[in-house]
């Protein structure tokens, strides 16, 4: 029998040499730490721009920086797969990312630790969606969703308590050992993939493939994420299209992103196989993983920010109330992975969205001035419970239908759309806070006429018990009055703002409920249903 008669039937028993939990439990290591780094320096922006002697504003570059060069990198995995092999690709982004944050913690300057932010972003591009597809090719599928709940952990974990470790570590030692605790565990990742990681028979490595890398998808796919990134980030602060600089960049975003499109779809080795969109079902798990990616990244976002603008929460106490979160996704995670060997996927998502619109309705109908440290965890319990039934029942259902050669393009591009979803919703949620914030702001400002009795009646309760105490004439404490009442009207504005985009959410929760019985009927624990297979 031909070598190329007993290609299929090899592949198709091939089973790791270890077991395949090691594995997962080793690709994951990595995975938390890439993924961990994309939040854990949000709180020390200011230590670091004052350290470095940069503006807050310029601060902010270490995050973007990072990110946009992150999200280049994604799609590219499947390429460099093929030139070098999966596992000493997964090596070398390790390695990359490690040195890369040692760079980062003895950085002098702002320009040398953006330009270490850039290797190390380009390091942890490759962790995620690689770690995900050596899971995906070493369980079988009725498995996968087990091992897709140890990578659900490692996504949706990090990210939330991110911030709570580096306030802590900001807060007692350096700002620089937010980077340099990923050397340790960079090498041990390293020893452990060495030893525990292969290559499937189907990744047919050649150096010769180089010279198959789309040059002119990798250079438009840069244009669009850096013009995105850009936009996004800065649009806020810019006043969005009234600044050249912002409309710069979001010209620069869709020319790239038009052109990545239309260049992907036409040529013979693209760096994101787009073609993979023709399949209904990859498709929806990509658009719903985008909306699951948003809602986990603004979620991660809009609350400690209310504690710490409306409560006066320190960045580290509005981090530990998002802990009780995390203990939340730690008990879920391995019960979501469990019943997707039980329940259709697309029941497990539909489950999951419907929680989310539960949890996000109670937010914003309790969401106060007066709400407490612990209800404010109890929140934070409700919003992170649905997760992983729609994180691992999405995931598990983009590989349906699909062969194993196409695993590496599946969870590049299934990380790219989780990835590209938080940076847009993050974005849009502050826009739309800040709106609907002076929009309140406007409505209650109408009440503080002079002639409503009742804005007279405060005032004057306020300053009579301010002339009472103080010694200030009563003109000065009518005065502190008006202030105190506006200050009032302005945080009571802002916290409708908040409510306003947890209502927003829960609609969306229920339009994603709609969009995920769109999802093939596959059985449990089983592949797509004949029909939905690539062909």
């Amino acid at each position: 029998m031909s070598a190329a008669a007993l290609a299929v039937p090899v592949a198709a028993q091939w089973k790791p040499r270890v077991n395949p939990w090691l594995i997962a439990a080793t690709v994951a290591l990595a995975a938390f730490m890439e993924v961990l780094d994309t939040s854990i320096a949000n709180v020390a922006l200011p230590h670091i721009a004052g350290n470095l002697g940069a503006s807050t504003d310029q601060g902010t570059w270490v995050l973007t920086s990072y990110l946009v060069s992150n999200a280049i990198v994604l799609p590219v995995g499947a390429w460099a797969s093929s030139v070098i092999g999966r596992k000493k690709f997964f090596l070398s982004c390790i390695t990359l990312f490690t040195v890369a944050s040692f760079l980062c913690g003895i950085s002098p300057s702002l320009p040398i630790l953006l330009v270490a932010r850039v290797i190390q972003g380009v390091g942890g591009g490759g962790l995620q969606p690689m770690a995900q597809a050596i899971m995906a090719d070493s369980f079988e599928e009725k498995k996968r969703g087990q091992a897709f709940a140890l990578y659900g952990l490692v996504a949706v974990l990090a990210p939330s308590i991110g911030p709570t470790i580096g306030g802590w570590i900001t807060d007692n030692y350096s700002w620089r050992w937010i980077f340099y605790i990923n050397i340790p565990v960079g090498l041990l990742a390293f020893f452990l993939v060495t030893r525990f990681v292969d290559d499937p028979p189907w990744i047919n490595a050649n150096f010769k493939n180089i010279r198959n890398l789309d040059y002119i998808g990798l250079g438009l796919l840069t244009v669009a994420m850096g013009g995105m990134q850009i936009f996004l980030d800065k649009g806020e602060e810019n006043a969005w299209f009234a600044s050249n600089f912002i409309r710069t960049f979001f010209v620069l975003f869709v020319t790239g992103m038009g052109g990545l499109i239309w260049w992907e779809l036409r040529i013979k080795n693209p760096i994101m196989n787009l073609r993979l969109f023709r399949f209904r079902n990859f498709a929806i798990c990509c658009f719903l993983m985008t909306l699951v990616g948003g809602v986990l990244n603004a979620g991660t976002v809009l609350q400690p920010q209310f504690l710490q603008q409306l409560l006066g929460y320190t960045a580290t106490v509005a981090g530990e109330a998002l802990t009780a979160g995390g203990v939340a996704l730690v008990v879920m995670m391995p019960l979501a992975g469990i019943f997707t060997s039980k329940f259709a996927a697309r029941n497990l998502a539909a489950a999951g969205f419907t929680f989310f619109a539960l949890a996000f309705y109670y937010t914003s109908t309790h969401l106060t001035l007066d709400m407490s440290f612990g209800f404010a965890s109890w929140v934070r319990v409700l919003q992170m419970i649905p997760i992983p039934f729609c994180f691992i029942s999405i995931t598990n259902a983009a590989y349906l239908g699909l062969p194993k050669e196409a695993s590496n393009q599946v969870s590049g591009l299934i990380n790219f759309v989780r990835n590209v979803g938080g940076s847009i919703f993050i974005a849009i949620t502050g826009a739309v806070v800040t709106n609907r914030d002076l929009y309140h702001q406007a409505r209650l400002q109408e009440g503080m006429d002079p002639g409503n009795p009742i804005f007279q009646q405060q005032v004057q309760g306020i300053a009579q018990a301010l002339h009472q105490t103080g010694p200030g004439s009563m003109a000065d404490a009518t005065q502190l009055a008006q202030a105190s009442v506006y200050n009032q009207l302005n945080q009571q504005a802002a916290a409708q703002g908040y409510q306003d985009i947890y209502r927003l959410l829960a609609w969306m929760s229920v339009f994603m409920i709609l969009c995920a019985f769109l999802l093939s009927k596959n059985r449990p624990g089983e592949g797509a249903p004949k029909g939905e297979a690539i062909h």
